[in-house]
């Protein structure tokens, strides 16, 4: 009963359909009772009465009874004033009809009939009940469907919200990484200083024109990727091995943002970036049933594979969040590790 609620707000629907409603009962009304009595004029004249007093009740009913008395669940209340309306309108559309119309206000019964008798009072209720129902059941539905496209366009606003949010919150915590990046190198006073701050300057360039899109070229996204593994390349042994592989057509593929970094952040956090030995490979390939594969397996020490995990955790449970709201159960998130390696897979739909 909450619904009716809503019908105390008529601005849903625009004035000219309830007047393309009426014109339109009316015109149908005339036409079938004309038809109906083989009296055309006749059915004119008695609708031009009876029309005004419809609308009337359909109205006082939507707008006042309804959301005053049947939405809060006073019941008693509003079937005595429906009725005690119903008695109202009774009389002065008989009235009206035996003043204005016909002496003869019921041709139906073929003069068999009085008004204000049991079934002349029924057969005008039972009609009048019929035009509200009528009325009623148009407004209900037209406002139920206002209702579900509000519903999903505040569903959108949120997930759109939520992403942004979930954004915002991987962008610091790469940040966080980079910046350690740079204070340890010029503490060391290393030339390569000022090739950190390039890369930076390309990387923060990304994050403010490309990553606030829902989605971006994958080409990009690879540049933004190589980019930071440049600036950890300068931190790790001479001998390591980090390699990024490109399998199919991509020139035209988007995808989310910044949805492989975490993976690739923690492929640094977890190795020993100062043994020789340590590796990273990176696959990204598009499969023939447009979808995304994205791997990278590294090389770890198993003591440190879950040191810090509770900080660690926070790109990886985002990155979670953000495949859950973008494709749902439409996704294949895996991950597999033994001495030597761990290994992230995931494929995405394109």
């Amino acid at each position: 009963m909450k619904s009716f609620a809503s019908l105390k707000n008529n601005k849903t629907i625009p004035r000219k359909y309830h007047v393309i409603f009426w014109v339109s009962y009316f015109c149908f009304n005339v036409i079938r009772w004309g038809s109906y009595f083989g009296d055309y004029w006749y059915s004119l004249k008695s609708n031009l009465i009876e029309f005004p007093l419809h609308i009337i009740l359909v109205y006082t009913s939507i707008y006042f009874l309804v959301p005053n008395f049947l939405a809060k669940k006073k019941y008693k209340t509003y079937i005595f004033l429906l009725i005690a309306s119903l008695g109202f309108l009774y009389i002065i559309r008989t009235g009206l009809n035996y003043l204005l119309v016909t002496k003869n206000i019921w041709p139906e019964s073929d003069g068999h009939q009085q008004a204000f008798t049991f079934n002349h009072i029924i057969a005008v209720t039972l009609g009048e009940l019929y035009v509200l129902a009528l009325a009623t059941a148009i407004k209900f539905t037209i406002d139920w469907v206002y209702q579900k496209k509000r519903i999903a366009t505040l569903q959108k606003e949120q997930l759109k919200s939520e992403l942004n949010f979930l954004k915002t919150q991987i962008q610091p915590h790469f940040f966080f990484n980079t910046l350690n990046n740079l204070y340890a190198l010029t503490l060391e006073q290393s030339e390569k200083a000022s090739e950190v701050v390039l890369k930076l300057s390309n990387i923060i360039q990304y994050v403010i024109y490309d990553a606030t899109k829902p989605k971006v070229k994958l080409l990009n996204e690879i540049q933004h990727i190589q980019n930071y593994i440049d600036l950890e390349r300068l931190r790790c042994h001479e001998n390591a091995i980090i390699n990024i592989e490109i399998g199919g057509k991509i020139d035209n593929v988007k995808i989310p943002p910044l949805i492989f970094l975490s993976f690739i952040e923690n492929s640094f956090k977890h190795g020993n970036k100062d043994s020789p030995n340590f590796y990273i490979y990176i696959s990204i390939e598009k499969q023939p049933e447009n979808r995304l594969l994205f791997s990278i397996k590294n090389s770890y020490e198993k003591d440190s594979l879950f040191k810090n995990s509770e900080k660690s955790g926070i790109g990886n449970i985002n990155t979670k969040r953000r495949l859950n709201l973008l494709y749902k159960n439409n996704y294949d998130l895996s991950f597999s590790k033994n001495e030597n390696n761990y290994c992230v897979t995931l494929n995405i739909p394109l």
